[in-house]
C-alpha cells in the first residue's frame, strides 16, 4: 500500500502531529505534557518518543548528509543537548535548504520531507540501512 508523505507506515497520526510533538519533546517537554497538548494517548507519544529515539542517530546523519547536498553553502545546527535534540535540529536544517533550493517544497512541512527524505522511516526501522 502506498502512502502520502503526510503519513508514516504504521503510524496513524499525520507526520507534521507527530513532528510537533517530536519538536516539542527535543526543547524538553514531558511525553504527558505533549499528549494533553495534541489531545492524544499517553502511551502514543511514549511511542513515538520511543521510537525516535532509537532512530535519531540515523535521521541526524541522514539529514545533515541532505543538507551538505542541499545547501550552496550549508550552516550546521549547533550542538543540542540530545542525540533526539540534535535530529530535530538536522531535520529543520534540511528542510530549510530544500525550501531554500526548491521554493515548492514550502508546500511540505519539514516532518513530510524528512519522511520523504528517508522512505518513511523516521520512526520505523527502514529495510534497508539508511
Amino acid at each position: 500500500m502506498l502512502l502520502a508523505e503526510a503519513l508514516w507506515p504504521r503510524r496513524a497520526d499525520a507526520a507534521v502531529v507527530t513532528g510537533a510533538g517530536l519538536e516539542t519533546a527535543a526543547l524538553g517537554t514531558g511525553h504527558r505534557r505533549i499528549a494533553a497538548h495534541l489531545a492524544l494517548a499517553d502511551g502514543t507519544v511514549r511511542g513515538w518518543l520511543r521510537a525516535f529515539t532509537c532512530r535519531a542517530e540515523a535521521v541526524r546523519r541522514h539529514l545533515t548528509v541532505a543538507l551538505v547536498a542541499l545547501a550552496d553553502d550549508p550552516v550546521m545546527p549547533d550542538a543540542a543537548s540530545s542525540t533526539f535534540a540534535d535530529a530535530v535540529s538536522a531535520v529543520v536544517a534540511a528542510h530549510r535548504a530544500a525550501t531554500t533550493r526548491w521554493p515548492h517544497m514550502l508546500t511540505a512541512s519539514r516532518w513530510e520531507f524528512a519522511g520523504r527524505a528517508i522512505g518513511g522511516s523516521v520512526l520505523a526501522s527502514p529495510p534497508f540501512a539508511i
